[in-house]
């Protein structure tokens, strides 16, 4: 994850960041029925597989759709996030859902005995360059495709969950110094980055440094109780709210949720509670498109009538063009 980490504390990240339903999984909360495509893509320059899920709208009647490309957390897959997916897929968005290789479900695969080993490669930094490049390569074979000429190249966002906003920050602008050399994966046809839960860059001192270039639109999201537990390392929401503030985007928002969890935000239904999940869940699906909406349309009242019905579970929210400062309740 551009970042050194101990086995132990990979392993706790792992574990509450992958994504992997619970054992009694049931819908998190109602959504649309709309199925994903799954299209399995090799990207023969680096050898790799680039797995998909692509959620089509529906009603999409020949007028340009705009798209989301979503990256899961570690040890997730192109399966999850399907709450997110499918109601994007019904309000209009298209949304591709990359299954990133070498730091995917196959983790969990195999000797149990090598699964910490198994998940620090995962987090290593040529894997964090690896699953950037998976997004830009799922991006130009979708624009290549069938669907290409119905995309709306004006309105390409990044999103990401944990492991995945990382990714969406690097394909946003971030840009990490190594060896007096700045890598830079920036792909310049994402025009706005929706970032769930977002990890630290871990070692890296200066987050200011990192995020600063980063000057597209970025909505980000976490949760009071957004917090890694293990011992000897301990990483809570102010992790996700110095993410925030580093970013260098002019416009910016911030939703801190009161209680949920790290996990709250995918697929998995119990987690942050069994009456407060399914109530996030749909808080933060409406609140991307609302998001989005002012974005790419003005339209700010979009925002301001999600805090009417949402207000309640907030225990932040900065909006657009607000200070880093503002708190509504």
């Amino acid at each position: 994850m551009l970042f050194a980490v101990s086995r132990r504390i990979l392993l706790a990240l792992a574990l509450t960041a992958s994504g992997l339903p619970s054992a009694q999984a049931q819908p998190p909360a109602p959504a649309p029925a709309i199925p994903g495509q799954d299209l399995d893509w090799q990207d023969t320059q680096r050898q790799r597989a680039v797995p998909v899920r692509l959620y089509w709208p529906a009603q999409a009647d020949g007028a340009p759709v705009p798209l989301i490309v979503f990256s899961h957390g570690i040890g997730g897959s192109r399966r999850g996030y399907s709450y997110l997916g499918q109601y994007w897929a019904s309000q209009g968005y298209a949304s591709l859902h990359v299954q990133h290789v070498g730091s995917d479900r196959q983790l969990w695969m195999g000797n149990p005995l090598g699964l910490v080993g198994r998940l620090q490669d995962a987090a290593q930094e040529r894997e964090a360059i690896h699953r950037a490049r998976d997004v830009s390569f799922a991006l130009d074979r979708l624009l290549q495709g069938e669907w290409g000429a119905r995309i709306d190249a004006r309105r390409i966002v990044a999103a990401g969950h944990s492991y995945g906003a990382n990714t969406s920050l690097l394909l946003a602008g971030a840009r990490v110094e190594r060896q007096g050399a700045v890598m830079d994966l920036r792909d310049e046809r994402f025009k706005a980055a929706l970032i769930i839960s977002a990890p630290p860059f871990y070692g890296e001192s200066d987050p200011s440094a990192i995020l600063a270039s980063v000057n597209i639109p970025t909505l980000h999201i976490t949760a009071t109780e957004d917090v890694i537990r293990i011992p000897g390392y301990y990483s809570d929401a102010q992790d996700r709210l110095r993410v925030f503030d580093a970013t260098g985007s002019a416009t910016k928002s911030l939703v801190v949720f009161e209680g949920g969890s790290h996990s709250v935000f995918t697929d998995r239904d119990g987690t942050g509670g069994l009456t407060l999940n399914p109530k996030l869940k749909t808080a933060t699906r409406e609140l991307t498109l609302a998001f989005l909406s002012q974005v790419f349309d003005g339209q700010g009242e979009s925002l301001l009538s999600w805090g009417e019905r949402h207000g309640g579970l907030l225990a932040r929210w900065v909006r657009p063009g607000a200070s880093s400062t503002s708190v509504s309740r």
